[in-house]
This record gives structure tokens, sequence and C-alpha cells, in this order.
């Protein structure tokens, strides 16, 4: 959407605030031990406390308030009761939301307590990636070129990115144009970010995949490589400068 009057933006300001919030207590909330349901029902709780509606699960009927994914798992984890949390587990946790009908989206990916697994250098790579885009985004720049900024940042720290899944627009709802924000070079993407825009932008950095391939439950997304993927995501409006980010509430830069 684009934001066309000071109401609008007070409405994209309290659902990224809802969305952001949730996922930053969310982070804080995981200890090893836990199941990913309950961390999740402890999500869905906050966003209920904002009035929010989680958004898969309005859009999609997506079994969870959030998506939880562990390890291997790229996106769109299910947060069932049979996963079981540990210390050094790469986990993803993605919110997104609606409230007074404006939507937002948000994510970041962490390693939980003692970074056993060495996992810690991806997640960082993919924070600092997402902060060096976001900060290039601005009225009139080119989508493609913020695909190869972050595909180029990532092959300078050692990493690739997921071709297949990919940042949004978002607004009025979950997905909207333009709808592909990808994080690789598209020469075929001749879009441009336009002022007043709200958009999704989000990092999938990975070890070796560039591929994301659903695991058969219809929803997860895995690499089938054994490679481990690190996402950042923000929901940002679109200026003429520095853009705002609207979902800063979830503190991944912190």
């Amino acid at each position: 959407m684009s934001i066309t009057n000071p109401a609008e933006l007070v409405g994209m300001k309290k659902i990224s605030e809802a969305v952001g919030t949730t996922l930053r207590k969310m982070r804080e909330y995981a200890r090893p031990g836990m199941t990913a349901k309950e961390l999740d029902d402890y999500g869905g709780q906050i966003l209920q406390e904002f009035g929010a509606k989680s958004a898969p699960r309005l859009t999609y009927g997506f079994p969870g308030w959030t998506c939880i994914s562990l390890n291997n798992e790229v996106a769109h984890g299910i947060p069932s009761e049979h996963k079981i949390l540990k210390e050094g587990d790469l986990i993803n946790i993605d919110v997104s939301a609606e409230l007074g009908g404006f939507w937002a989206d948000n994510g970041g990916s962490f390693v939980l307590g003692e970074d056993k697994n060495n996992h810690l250098k991806l997640v960082n790579a993919s924070k600092q990636i997402l902060h060096k885009a976001i900060h290039q985004i601005k009225g009139g720049v080119r989508i493609a070129d913020i695909g190869k900024l972050i595909e180029t940042e990532a092959k300078k720290s050692g990493y690739r990115v997921i071709r297949n899944l990919v940042g949004h627009g978002v607004g009025r709802s979950l997905h909207e144009a333009p709808s592909e924000i990808p994080c690789f070079y598209d020469r075929f993407n001749t879009g441009r970010f336009r002022k007043n825009s709200i958009v999704a932008i989000e990092t999938f950095i990975s070890t070796k995949a560039t591929l994301a391939h659903q695991n058969g439950d219809g929803w997860t997304f895995v690499t089938n490589d054994g490679s481990f993927v690190a996402q950042h995501e923000h929901t940002i409006m679109i200026t003429d400068g520095k853009p705002v980010i609207l979902t800063e509430s979830n503190e991944i830069w912190n």
C-alpha cells in the first residue's frame, strides 16, 4: 500500500508495533526444553493483548499464531508440541498480523542460549546485510539493485542466498505489490521502490543451499542438503531519504 494520509501511517505504526513487540518478547521468552507450541501460544497471547489477529492463521488457516522454524527449517515452520527447543538451536520466528485493516510482517533468526553449533556468524551476517539493504532503499531505487546488494554482501561473508523466498509489499493485506523483492539480482525485475509505499524486506542467508523445499506437511520449507539459513525482516515505509522502520520494536539489531 501507499500511505496517503496521517491516519494510515498511524494504523501501520500500531500493527507494526504489535508484531515487532511480539517477536521481541517471544525471542526473550524462548528457553531450552520448551515446546514450539508453548512459545507460539505465548506469542498469540501478546497479539491478542494488542487486539491483533495472526495473519497466517487469518489468511491461510495456518496451524499456529506465528511461524517457528528450527535448524534446517527455513520458513513457515509449524509450532507443534513435538518440537522441543534445545540449547544452541538456530530458531526463526516470523510474526505477521492484522489490526484495524492494516497488516505488518517481521521476522528474525537467533541462537538459543550458548552458540554450541556455531550459527551466530550466520545470524549476524543476515542482520547486518538487512541493515545495509534497508538503508539503501528510497523512492526510485530499482528492486533488482537491492537484490544484487543482498546477494553480493552474502558472498562477501562466505554465504549464499535462498532464491525462491522473497520480500513483498504489505499494508492492506499480507502480500501486495511489489509481489517479489528477492535476495538476488533478477535482471528481469524492472520495478522500482515507490515513495510512501510499505514493503517487507527480508534476507534469507544460507550456508550452502540456494533453494528451499517443502517438507511434505504443506507448510514448512527446509533445505535438503543440511544447510542452515538465517532470516531477518522489517516492515518499512519508503521515503525520499532514510526509510521509516515501522517494526523497529523487534530490536533485531540490538
